[in-house]
């Protein structure tokens, strides 16, 4: 019979992986599941087994050992100390509790007195306003001290006077300083000498002069932070002598110094500087 099945597995399992890779794990686990169920048995039931006789063997071990009897030997003597000779911790005596004498405060009487036929009115007094609700009356404890707090007055000091100077407005950094702005002026890196006689080499009178006389034109222009120039114009009469003055202004290489303003900032400000020739 057991054969039989064996064969009806391994005939479902070939009909199974039946064109299907047999190397794969699932084919010899199947075929080997009867044999793997078996030894699994075998070792659970040699488990239980085990298990079951452990406890048999510790106990005829234990009921089997001797039990020896304690050696004989010298008394031993134990010396004991009297009660009355060991130290004793000081008696602390308590004191009892004082009664704590209530606060002398104004107080009026909030009761309610029981009717009586033989009442006797009391003599009427005035409530003083800052009594508070008790059994007693009593109109003349101590006032009420004020919740208010009031400071202390300040002390003024005879120091030195420190004279308060207001911070400088922040300066936009589009300005251009008026000349009242400022600490000093804006100046050539060379001197202005210098910058007067590269404007003189470098200008191109040829066209100019046919007629004689003298022309002249005024050249202003923005002395930047970083020492550069811009927005150079030229006011003079003749538009061809103006434009050859600030093609001139343009070519001459070099920085300048900034001006400053009375805070020692550096600023934009604007330079004027007068051209004036005389043809003959």
């Amino acid at each position: 019979m057991k054969h039989l099945n064996q064969n009806q597995e391994f005939r479902f399992n070939e009909v199974l992986f039946e064109h299907r890779n047999k190397e794969y794990g699932a084919y010899a686990l199947r075929n080997e599941s009867d044999r793997i169920l078996t030894k699994a048995l075998f070792v659970g039931v040699s488990l239980l087994a085990a298990i079951s006789i452990t406890p048999l063997v510790i106990s005829a071990f234990t009921n089997g050992s001797s039990v020896h009897a304690p050696v004989d030997g010298p008394p031993v003597v134990i010396k004991l100390k009297k009660v009355d000779d060991q130290p004793r911790p000081p008696v602390e005596i308590v004191k009892p509790v004082q009664p704590v004498a209530p606060p002398n405060v104004k107080q009026v009487d909030t009761s309610v007195p029981t009717p009586k036929s033989d009442a006797i009115e009391p003599i009427k007094q005035d409530k003083p306003k800052d009594a508070t609700p008790g059994l007693i009356n009593d109109f003349k404890g101590e006032p009420v001290k004020s919740d208010s707090y009031l400071p202390p007055p300040p002390v003024i000091g005879t120091g030195p006077v420190v004279k308060y100077t207001p911070p400088a407005p922040k300066v936009d950094d589009n300005h251009i300083a008026d000349p009242t702005e400022l600490a000093s002026e804006a100046t050539y890196a060379g001197g202005i000498d210098s910058f007067r006689n590269k404007v003189m080499n470098n200008f191109d009178g040829s066209g100019f002069g046919d007629d004689g006389g003298t022309m002249k034109t005024v050249i202003t222009f923005i002395v930047e932070k970083d020492g550069t120039i811009s927005g150079i114009k030229a006011n003079g009469k003749d538009a061809e002598f103006n434009n050859e003055a600030i093609r001139t202004i343009k070519n001459i290489k070099g920085l300048w110094r900034p001006a400053k303003n009375k805070q020692g900032e550096t600023v934009r400000s604007y330079f004027k500087f007068p051209i004036s020739m005389n043809f003959e």
